[in-house]
């Protein structure tokens, strides 16, 4: 095998980082400037965009150690069976990259992953070094994600999150059953332990110890997980109802969702239920509506009866829809928890509307201040100037379906 320069490395290391997700912004339309005709992207790699502990948008340099892994699971494309070209950085080389991309300005931190090379542990001790190496021997203070690998020695689990800001494992799939089935080699119950003894060492790493000083903070940032979605057939009720446990048991950060695309030599054995990107995206949406509006798994997957989420629609627009019985609501009038039901009033929004309407009886324009997204909310609120119409014609979904587009032909 030839030996491969830095450059192709980071060329074969960094489009392979693709598939593990660090943010919420797929969904969006496939667009490059590769053949010479603008400029930008929304398909590169190298580089993603995070939110640091304090709510800043921050780029990060993301990349696997190595896309060799000694594991084959069925809907890995770098699983040990599948015929990609493969590379290894070194931690020097790692840590050379993070240092000289930072100081170009090009990123504020490291997003870290990794095939499995050796043993579980050969390889966590390398993510380990380069974490240690940059904060230790560089004095690194960017941010810094390692994705952990939960068959490694507790040990280096503890080791890395006194190094990382975040750290994150993956538990690969919505249901114990499905990792079982296409993913053989790796453990649900090993998995889950090493999210509980995360969350236990970031909690004790917040007590103080018997002389009264804090113990090393432990992973600021908190962990998060990832989830492959669409590879299994699971209902997304199914994963919803998987991602609220995950919340509730390990005080996750967030939860990633990653669509399932199908590799051409393995996409004959697992069911694809399409389009993927548009069913990550509703599924973010979903989960947004769990933990910031008050919604649970059932009311945002009723409203079609084979327990997913209808992609024309976001769910909360799908909600109201299916209970036209529960609107209009009155802007003056309504409480916290229904105004936030609203399609079209955010978190934000609905504050505003709480505060002004205190005051005086708030109109129409006032929503179009407060930032409000009336073409959603106007069938669905009421205000001292304004009622809506026809609330309960067939044709009010009609009203929210995306416009007819003309699909290609070849």
């Amino acid at each position: 095998m030839a030996t491969l320069t830095l450059d192709q490395k980071l060329a074969i290391l960094s489009d392979a980082a693709k598939y593990d997700a660090s943010c919420a912004s797929s969904g969006g339309q496939r667009r490059d400037s590769r053949d010479g005709k603008g400029i930008g992207s929304t398909t590169g790699s190298g580089i993603c965009h995070a939110y640091a502990p304090d709510g800043r948008c921050i780029s990060l340099l993301k990349i696997l150690m190595t896309n060799f892994c000694i594991y084959d699971c069925a809907y890995c494309v770098n699983r040990v069976s599948s015929n990609v070209t493969r590379a290894r950085f070194t931690p020097e080389e790692v840590v050379t990259l993070t240092l000289e991309f930072y100081r170009r300005n090009y990123i504020e931190g490291l997003f870290l992953s990794s095939g499995i090379i050796r043993t579980p542990d050969d390889t966590m001790a390398d993510m380990v070094r380069i974490a240690r190496m940059l904060r230790e021997d560089h004095s690194f203070r960017g941010y810094i994600h390692l994705k952990t690998i939960p068959d490694a020695s507790p040990d280096l689990l503890d080791e890395a999150g006194r190094y990382a800001d975040r750290l994150s494992i993956n538990v690969e799939l919505p249901t114990d059953a499905a990792v079982k089935s296409y993913a053989p080699e790796k453990s649900p119950a090993r998995i889950r332990k090493a999210m509980a003894d995360v969350r236990l060492r970031k909690e004790t790493a917040g007590d103080k110890t018997h002389t009264g000083r804090r113990a090393p903070k432990f992973a600021p940032a908190g962990q998060s997980t990832q989830m492959i979605v669409g590879a299994d057939g699971a209902t997304d009720a199914t994963i919803l109802q998987s991602s609220t446990r995950l919340y509730a048991s390990y005080g996750l950060k967030r939860v990633y969702y990653s669509a399932f695309s199908p590799i051409p030599d393995a996409s004959a054995a697992l069911p694809l239920i399409s389009p993927p990107l548009v069913r990550e995206h509703r599924l973010y949406q979903a989960d947004w509506l769990m933990r910031f509006y008050g919604f649970d798994v059932g009311e945002i997957t009723s409203a079609r009866p084979d327990g997913n989420l209808d992609l024309t629609i976001d769910p909360k627009l799908a909600w109201a829809l299916a209970n036209r019985h529960a609107f209009p609501v009155d802007v003056n009038r309504a409480e916290r928890e229904t105004l936030l039901r609203v399609p079209g009033l955010g978190t934000k929004t609905v504050k505003r509307i709480l505060a002004a309407r205190r005051h005086r009886t708030l109109r129409y324009d006032d929503l179009v201040r407060m930032g409000a997204n009336l073409k959603n909310a106007r069938p669905f609120l009421t205000t001292l100037d304004w009622r809506p119409r026809n609330l309960d014609t067939a044709d009010l979904k009609a009203r929210f379906a995306p416009p007819p587009e003309q699909l290609s032909l070849f």
